[in-house]
């Protein structure tokens, strides 16, 4: 069933850096502010409040649910980020090849039912950032809701702007859309889980998808077969900015790629490459491309390869176009024997490794990286509005 035509939804800026823990706050920031946006809860060792009225929240990213959708929403997306009209275009007729649907809607309602039924004993709920259900609706449904206090799975599980500063914002902004409504309810208080790159259900879902893709080939061209991770590129310079321990986006792929392969072949080789770049060219972002990288692969004379898309959690659009279409028929016009391993989804490893993370949060584990963040991680200057993509998620 196809949702109404929605509008883009009203903004509720916030200070550059932000958190939605009062360890965030930055020195110019008053502590009114950050306590505001967190409801003054700091991620600590103490076990939860018996009795406190909790909830988790998966947040992700949001995707149109029909052909009259897609432009708007792709508006949504990029609002105040300069992309060109043509390109937005070029992009939509992706949505459009696949009824103008994006199917990480199904999969981010699949992920939920099955932490549902992977033993949750909490309310589940699901918001978006770039369309509905919007985060702020879902923060004032879980206020009314009467409920207390909101763990947050973001579907990223790695660092970066867009990976996980960009989720501290979108709740904090819930929140203070929710606290500008006199008449409104008082929000939940909040807490992001950590980074789950390395959880070992998340590794044991994309290892199990890697020996999976590389048993598609035939028997003679696995051994050799090259091992290709790739993930969506990002602008050097927020691939730049390092968190806590000197973790990046890249370094955390990189762990996560090479946890994955020695799971299935240990000490095998891999190259980790990416795809989905979008913005203007003279703006340098991570590279090379996959596409441009098979190339590469096919000139020193490989024979096969298998791309394993360790950067996603689910198998949306990026992942279906970017891959199965494009790179596919990069490989065969290369004469490339080609496989392409699944993503983590709904595998029954990776959602208990969910599960895991949130216990951890309730019984009061010591917070880790992407939980209490400090509001310069990850942060890049925007000058010019946001930095981000053109998805096709």
């Amino acid at each position: 069933m196809t949702e109404q035509l929605l509008p883009a939804r009203p903004a509720h800026p916030l200070p550059d850096g932000v958190s939605i823990t009062p360890e965030g706050q930055r020195p110019d920031q008053e502590p009114s502010l950050a306590a505001r946006n967190n409801g003054g809860v700091v991620p600590g060792a103490a076990p939860a409040p018996a009795g406190r009225r909790e909830a988790l929240l998966v947040l992700g990213f949001g995707g149109p649910e029909g052909h009259e959708q897609v432009m708007p929403f792709l508006e949504n997306v990029t609002r105040g980020r300069g992309i060109p009209r043509e390109r937005l275009e070029s992009v939509a007729e992706h949505y459009h090849h696949f009824d103008g649907v994006s199917p990480i809607n199904d999969q981010n309602k699949a992920l939920v039912a099955a932490l549902r039924g992977a033993g949750v004993d909490l309310p589940v709920y699901w918001g978006n950032r770039n369309w509905a259900p919007y985060v702020e609706d879902v923060w004032r449904e879980m206020a009314t809701d009467g409920v207390e206090h909101a763990y947050v799975l973001a579907t990223s599980a790695y660092a970066s702007f867009s990976g996980c500063r960009q989720y501290h914002e979108d709740v904090a902004r819930a929140r203070v859309a929710l606290e500008s409504d006199p008449d409104g309810p008082t929000g939940p208080t909040a807490e992001k889980l950590p980074h789950y790159f390395d959880a070992e259900g998340f590794v044991q879902a994309n290892a199990d998808a890697l020996a999976a893709a590389l048993a598609e080939l035939p028997a003679e061209l696995r051994d050799g077969a090259r091992l290709v991770a790739t993930a969506h590129s990002i602008p050097n310079a927020m691939a730049a900015v390092a968190g806590p321990q000197g973790h990046t986006y890249e370094r955390e792929l990189e762990a996560a790629a090479r946890l994955v392969v020695d799971r299935v072949a240990p000490g095998r080789s891999f190259d980790l490459v990416w795809q989905s770049r979008s913005g203007p060219p003279s703006v340098p972002w991570l590279e090379p491309d996959v596409n441009d990288h098979l190339r590469t692969v096919a000139e020193a004379g490989e024979q096969a390869v298998v791309v394993f898309p360790v950067g996603f959690i689910s198998d949306h659009l990026e992942v279906i176009w970017d891959l199965d279409n494009e790179a596919e028929e990069t490989a065969g016009e290369l004469g490339l024997a080609f496989a392409r391993a699944g993503t983590a989804g709904t595998h029954p490893a990776f959602v208990r490794s969910l599960v895991d993370l949130l216990a951890e949060r309730r019984a009061g584990g010591e917070p880790r990286l992407g939980t209490n963040c400090p509001a310069n991680c990850c942060f890049v200057e925007r000058p010019a509005g946001r930095p981000g993509s053109v998805p096709a998620s």
